[in-house]
């Protein structure tokens, strides 16, 4: 039943990955993925419109191709987490528009990588200058010596990003990289290899809203 529900929001992450409000109001009225995807044409008509653009969308197809799709990216260490699963992150849930789902590129169980207190977010300009970066290298470090050592958050992208994580990195604390591409593929191409040293490291993640195929754009 667990294995057919991440399935079932998975396929619905594809659908309606773009309005997960929709989504979000289908889940509040079902009660679960599961009973959406096997909502019949005449339903799908009566809820959605005549003339919506997901009608038709929404089938026993879908769960099934993206059933197979976890299987293939399990491969990758990447776990697809429903809005509904226990281990989603809260502060992202509580948000108005959360997606219907996030994909976890790690060597971490998800509650390990999301279950801490404190997660601080750290974005800026992809143009820093030198001494932009030093204080964000001052910053993420002094991070580091509470007794709670927080969750760094950022975007994996050129300038303040890849210096947050990097630091954090350093400096011992962990850090999620939220990526604007699907969870397979790494943009910048030059972080890749940094990339492949996070989502090794304990506690640490790439994560995406994003389905499997989605390019930088």
């Amino acid at each position: 039943k667990t294995i057919e529900e991440t399935a079932s929001l998975c396929a619905l992450n594809r659908i309606f990955g773009f309005d997960p409000k929709i989504a979000g109001a289908l889940l509040e009225h079902f009660g679960s993925a599961t009973e959406i995807m096997n909502m019949s044409s005449k339903e799908q008509s009566l809820l959605l419109g005549p003339y919506s653009r997901y009608a038709g969308k929404i089938s026993r197809h879908a769960v099934e191709k993206a059933a197979e799709e976890l299987m293939t990216l399990e491969k990758l260490n990447v776990r697809f987490i429903g809005q509904t699963q226990d281990s989603f992150p809260g502060l992202l849930r509580d948000c108005e528009d959360a997606p219907i789902g996030i994909y976890v590129r790690s060597t971490s169980p998800a509650e390990e990588v999301f279950g801490r207190r404190q997660s601080l977010a750290i974005v800026g300009t992809r143009d820093l200058s030198l001494y932009g970066e030093e204080w964000c290298i001052k910053t993420v470090e002094s991070l580091s010596h509470p007794k709670e050592k927080p969750l760094i958050v950022s975007g994996l992208a050129l300038g303040t990003d890849i210096c947050a994580h990097r630091t954090a990195l350093d400096s011992g604390l962990p850090t999620v990289a939220v990526m604007a591409t699907g969870p397979e593929k790494v943009y910048p191409w030059r972080h890749n290899e940094f990339a492949e040293k996070l989502v090794n490291t304990p506690g640490c993640a790439l994560i995406t809203d994003y389905p499997p195929g989605t390019a930088p754009l």
